[in-house]
């Protein structure tokens, strides 16, 4: 067993960690019961040979990552904000053709980016394209489910896999797809706006925006449904489809929605079939 902090090697019955000082959890969990979300309250922390910390939260959220010699870190393509000159930068196409299709179905780019320092130490900064947070979560073992705009990065040991969300989705306008990510190591999400949590009790259901999800466990179970009882009664109340989950298990909720505000500021944008002429501002005189 491996604390879930730096990775160090944990003696048997061990209740804290030697290397890092870690308090472990030794209260076994319920059968097929959620464990929660393990997110580091201070933002930090370490991994198989590499640290990080989450700055500037929770508007304009910024993750570093110090690798050590030889270690890597993998990112969706586009999250790079830095980094030092001896970090090596490879894009492929994880898990193939077939693996790049459904990335790109489901809304991701079709490449994922590993970033490795060579000859020695090295800083790499990520950041996701919409203000908002970064969550830093200690995977360890269980499946977990990412909504697929909010995967920032993870440990190259990772298992990242893209599974279909359902044929409702295609109506909530949020990708077909969901990515379910398994494993031990660091996994960073981020979110448009805050990210709220919500833990469920055992059989307790709940009613999530589909335009909210950030995240959840792999043991909370889920269906898509309108939001109200009839099709017109639900598109009247500007809600379409939800996800309705019943625990055990934990959510991530981002506060803002990234498609109502392409909502909200539409009217303000010349349409295109307006001759190109771009804004029409009186300045008066």
């Amino acid at each position: 067993m491996n604390c879930p902090k730096c990775g160090a090697q944990l003696l048997p019955g061990s209740t804290f960690c030697g290397a890092c000082g870690h308090r472990l959890d030794t209260q076994p969990a319920a059968s097929g019961a959620g464990r929660g979300i393990q997110i580091d309250e201070d933002a930090r922390g370490r991994g198989r040979g590499y640290s990080y910390e989450v700055l500037h939260q929770p508007s304009f959220s910024l993750a570093v990552l110090q690798l050590q010699a030889e270690q890597s870190i993998q990112a969706e393509a586009g999250a790079m904000v830095s980094m030092s000159a001896n970090i090596e930068l490879q894009s492929q196409m994880k898990g193939g053709l077939f693996g790049a299709i459904k990335r790109a179905a489901g809304g991701e780019s079709a490449f994922i980016s590993t970033f490795t320092a060579r000859g020695g130490p090295g800083e790499v900064t990520l950041a996701p394209g919409a203000p908002g947070d970064v969550a830093a979560i200690e995977l360890t073992g269980q499946p977990f489910f990412v909504q697929s705009s909010s995967y920032l990065a993870g440990d190259s040991s990772l298992t990242v896999d893209t599974k279909w969300g359902g044929a409702k989705s295609f109506f909530s306008g949020e990708g077909l797809f969901v990515l379910m990510v398994q494993g031990q190591g660091l996994l960073l999400v981020s979110s448009f706006g805050a990210i709220h949590r919500k833990r469920l009790q055992p059989g307790e259901r709940y009613v999530v925006d589909t335009g909210h999800l950030v995240a959840w466990e792999g043991t909370t179970q889920y269906t898509l449904r309108k939001a109200a009882s009839g099709f017109f009664r639900s598109m009247m109340s500007g809600e379409g489809i939800v996800a309705e989950f019943m625990g055990p298990g934990e959510l991530l909720i981002q506060t803002r929605n990234l498609a109502a505000l392409a909502g909200l500021l539409k009217p303000f944008f010349p349409s295109q079939g307006s001759g190109g002429g771009g804004f029409n501002l009186n300045l008066g005189g």
